[in-house]
């Protein structure tokens, strides 16, 4: 029987511009179950980045509920969102948001030092996932020595190393190439998959969209329509790439 992992209750997002107020998000409702791909769909400005952003509690709703495993994010403080985000969330960013000053090894260890993991154990986890996504030869880079679609690969290594139940993905291949983006979009599914994680993708493009199982319309803050892909995943036969067999 699924699980729903994420429930929206009736959200907002209202921002103020002088006398005005603007509905980022505006009485959205929806759930996300255990280990399925969705696809937030929109243009820019469509208020697809704000509602992931609540959901993922960097941003407080101005009304609403956002229940995870039980737990309200809305509820809860900054020290609170925290430990929450280190236990069950991953992020993957376009700007990959790597720290320029440490290697690809170091940048991936640092979810895990967060939870306090020995050095040694962080470090072999760590080394584990750069070879999944194939870059374990350049693991003592350090980003600008790296390429773009190296450096998503170690921001997708980063989001994934502490396995955590749910991985959000926000426009995560806008600064690469067609080639590229599709194998890091196969490399997210693959990874996701076999740990049966929830993948929350927020794009503008008809293509990325196509990778998941539900893509939710999103327009001026609200949900357009909701379309499932009954059909096979885009792209699907790369999903039974074992973690030695990733993308070079």
């Amino acid at each position: 029987m699924s699980e729903d992992i994420i429930k929206l209750r009736s959200l907002k997002k209202i921002y103020r511009m002088g006398d005005e107020r603007i509905a980022a998000v505006n009485n959205v409702s929806l759930n996300f179950e255990k280990g399925t791909v969705t696809c937030l769909l929109g243009k820019s400005g469509s208020g697809k980045s704000t509602l992931l952003n609540l959901i993922s509690g960097l941003e407080k709703p101005s009304k609403g509920e956002i229940i995870i495993h039980g737990f309200h994010v809305e509820r809860m403080n900054e020290n609170q969102l925290a430990k929450f985000r280190q236990q069950y969330i991953g992020f993957v960013f376009q700007s990959y948001n790597l720290l320029g000053n440490l290697t690809a090894l170091e940048n991936v260890t640092l979810p895990l030092i967060f939870k306090r993991v020995g050095l040694k154990e962080r470090n072999d986890r760590a080394m584990d996932m750069l070879k999944a996504v194939g870059l374990e030869k350049r693991a003592h880079h350090k980003p600008s020595q790296l390429s773009g679609g190296q450096q998503q690969r170690v921001s997708i290594a980063r989001a994934f190393v502490n396995n955590p139940e749910i991985v959000f993905a926000d426009e995560p291949t806008g600064n690469l190439d067609t080639k590229t983006t599709y194998q890091m979009m196969d490399l997210m599914m693959g990874l996701s998959a076999r740990n049966r994680q929830t993948l929350i993708i927020v794009t503008h493009d008809m293509e990325i969209s196509a990778y998941a199982q539900r893509i939710v319309h999103i327009s001026d803050g609200k949900i357009e329509n909701i379309v499932y892909n009954d059909k096979n995943i885009k792209h699907s036969g790369e999903l039974v790439k074992a973690q030695g067999e990733a993308v070079k």
